[in-house]
C-alpha cells in the first residue's frame, strides 16, 4: 500500500475511521476473540546493541542485571505454566545480536523450541539477526513464526539505533520468509518520531511479501538509564488511529496491543480492541517492562465479552478466515 493511501485513511474522521476498521475486522476475524500471548525473556542483559529504548542493553546504565541463557528444563516448566492460564502463543527473546549455527547456545535453544512445540502451543522466538540456515533450522525445530520489529520508520531509525541498520532488519525478515516461519513484525510508537513516521513504518510492513502473520504495536515504555528515557506517554487517540489504519491495510494480519498497556486505562485499551487489536502479551512481565496483571487481564476480558482465541500452528487460525497476513519491545 502506498503511504498517501495510508494517510488518507488515518485522515479519516475518528468515528468513521473505527467504524470502517470494526467493519474489516469483523469481515475476517471473529468478534469475541483475542489472542493470549506470554513472553519469556530467556537470556536477558549484556546486549552489544545501542537500540535506544531497551533496558537490556550493556551500553546504558539501567539496573538490569546480565543473566545467563535459561535452561530448556526452565524455559518448558514456564512454557507449562503458561499454557495453564491460557495463552496459546509463547514468546522467546534473548539479548543477543544475532544467533550462528554450531553455537551452543543456539542449540540450546533449538531444543527449548522443540519442547514448547510439543505442547500445542504456537511458538514465536525473537533472537535478533539471522541468516538463512538459522532460519531454516528455527523452522525445522517448530517455531510458528519469527519476531522482527522494524521499530519505526526507515528515516527515523538511525536516531534510535546505530549498532545495525534498517536493511539489517529486512535482510532478517527475508531469511524468516524464505524459511517458511511467519513473520511477527510491527514497531515502536513515543519514540519522538511523527504521525508520518508511523505510516511509514506501516507502508513498509503493508509492502511485504507475504504480509505479515502478526503486527505487534509497542508503545514505548520509558526505562530509566536509556536515552529515551523522559518520552511523553502516547496520545490514545493517535494510537487508536494507528490500530484502526492498520486493521485497514493488513486485514489478515493479527494486531497485537503490546508494550505499554500500563499506560493505558481500561476505556482506551477498549477502544483498541474496537478498532481491531485482538492480540496481547499476557502476563504481569514482557521482557524487562511490567504488564498488567493476569487476573486485571481476565477481568478487562470478561467485562468486554473477549474470549481467549484457540491455538493454531499452521497457516490458518482456526474458526476464521483469516490466513497468514504479514526484537519484542522490552
Amino acid at each position: 500500500m502506498k503511504l498517501r493511501d495510508l494517510q488518507a485513511i488515518y485522515e479519516t474522521p475518528f468515528f468513521d475511521l473505527i467504524g470502517r476498521s470494526r467493519e474489516v475486522y469483523l469481515a475476517h476475524w471473529k468478534m469475541n476473540e483475542v489472542q493470549l500471548c506470554t513472553l519469556l525473556s530467556i537470556k536477558t542483559g549484556g546486549c552489544s546493541e545501542d537500540c535506544g529504548y531497551c533496558a537490556q542493553s550493556a551500553r546504558y546504565n539501567t539496573g538490569v542485571e546480565r543473566e545467563t541463557l535459561m535452561s530448556p528444563d526452565a524455559i518448558e516448566a514456564v512454557a507449562v505454566r503458561a499454557r495453564e492460564n491460557g495463552s496459546t502463543r509463547f514468546c522467546m527473546g534473548a539479548a543477543w545480536k544475532g544467533v550462528r549455527n554450531g553455537d551452543p547456545r543456539f542449540e540450546s535453544v533449538l531444543e527449548s523450541v522443540r519442547r514448547v512445540a510439543k505442547l500445542g502451543m504456537e511458538v514465536c522466538v525473537t533472537l535478533g539477526q539471522l541468516g538463512e540456515k538459522e532460519a531454516v533450522q528455527l523452522k525445522d525445530a517448530g517455531v510458528t513464526a519469527y519476531n522482527h520489529n522494524i521499530d519505526t520508520s526507515p528515516e527515523h531509525y538511525p536516531s534510535i539505533v546505530s549498532t545495525h541498520t534498517f536493511q539489517d532488519r529486512l535482510d532478517t525478515i527475508g531469511h524468516v520468509q524464505k524459511s517458511g516461519m511467519s513473520v511477527c513484525c510491527g514497531g515502536i510508537i513515543g519514540m519522538g518520531e511523527t504521525e508520518l513516521d508511523r505510516l511509514k513504518m506501516l507502508e513498509v510492513l503493508t509492502n511485504f511479501d507475504p504480509a505479515p502473520e502478526s503486527v505487534p504495536i509497542n508503545c514505548l515504555m520509558p526505562m530509566p538509564g536509556t536515552p529515551l528515557d523522559e518520552q511523553p506517554p502516547v496520545d490514545i487517540f493517535q494510537l487508536v488511529r494507528l490500530i484502526a489504519t492498520t486493521r485497514i491495510a493488513l486485514p489478515r494480519a493479527k494486531v497485537r496491543l503490546s508494550a505499554g498497556r500500563t499506560r493505558l486505562t481500561r476505556e482506551g485499551q477498549a477502544l483498541c480492541f474496537f478498532a481491531g487489536a485482538n492480540s496481547i502479551f499476557y502476563g504481569d512481565k514482557l521482557l524487562t517492562a511490567a504488564n498488567p496483571g493476569v487476573n486485571d487481564d481476565r477481568a478487562l476480558l470478561d467485562e468486554l465479552n473477549l474470549k481467549p482465541q484457540p491455538v493454531h500452528t499452521g497457516e490458518h487460525p482456526a474458526g476464521s478466515e483469516c490466513g497468514t497476513a504479514m526484537a519484542c519491545l522490552s
